[in-house]
């Protein structure tokens, strides 16, 4: 099969490609930064594909797509990780922090599929996994344009797989909680500067809002991505992947 996955370059998007190659699917990396990519991979074991590419730009988008087309053909697989997140009171959160959570978290996303899925649905065979967050599930303090953004792509999660789900095509969302990840650094590093704690504070208070008192691994992440591209009955859901945090 040939799979692409965006915010390739590190975290759970490498973590995905990595699983998805050893299940002998060809990768495609996708992400703005092409050294980070080609380490990732000459990581892999399998057949890769770097493709540098902007999520924030729709041509880039379309030409990521076009790339692994003339390169191997349609894309089969299709995981959306490329995202970000920021941390701010709802009133301090500028209409530039709006725009940016909603454009790279949910735009992105909605760009993607409605790129990939004319193709899959045409073959009659099509798996897509957006990561989102439990942040899609429940609101919480400070990151309100980071909330709306992963709220809206749990919709366009649910809207896209009731549309294909007669075509052998499905969508879903694997919702993680607190990953130990770059973009985890970052947050400790935020209440670290906010609040005067240490990072070895601030990262055990994220530790400590999960049930299981750690923070979940990539490769869990991961593995919950392979499950939804493995079974053909899952469709259409928003899989928890925080420890029990948020119980559905």
């Amino acid at each position: 099969m040939i799979a692409l996955v965006t915010g390739a370059s590190k975290g759970i998007g490498a973590e995905c490609a990595l699983a998805l190659s050893k299940a002998g699917h060809r990768v495609a990396l996708v992400s703005r930064d092409e050294s980070a990519l080609r380490k990732v991979a000459d990581s892999l074991p399998g057949e890769s594909l770097v493709v540098p590419a902007d999520m924030l730009d729709p041509d880039a988008i379309d030409a990521a797509f076009a790339g692994v087309e003339e390169e191997w053909g349609p894309v089969e697989i299709l995981v959306v990780n490329a995202g970000a997140s920021m941390s701010a009171p709802l009133v301090r959160t500028t209409d530039e922090d709006w725009h940016r959570m909603l454009d790279l978290n949910l735009t992105a996303p909605f760009r993607c599929l409605r790129r990939a899925l004319p193709a899959m649905t045409a073959a009659g065979f099509g798996r897509v996994v957006v990561v989102a967050s439990v942040a899609g599930k429940v609101g919480s303090p400070r990151i309100a344009a980071y909330t709306a953004s992963k709220h809206g792509v749990l919709g366009l999660v649910r809207t896209a797989a009731m549309e294909v789900a007669r075509t052998g095509v499905t969508v879903n969302a694997v919702c993680p909680g607190y990953v130990d990840t770059p973009m985890t650094d970052e947050s400790v590093a935020d209440i670290a500067a906010g609040t005067g704690r240490s990072e070895a504070e601030a990262r055990q208070i994220l530790e400590n809002m999960q049930p299981i008192a750690r923070l979940v691994t990539v490769e869990e992440v991961a593995s919950a991505v392979m499950l939804c591209v493995d079974n053909a009955a899952i469709n259409g859901q928003g899989l928890n992947v925080d420890g029990g945090s948020v119980q559905s």
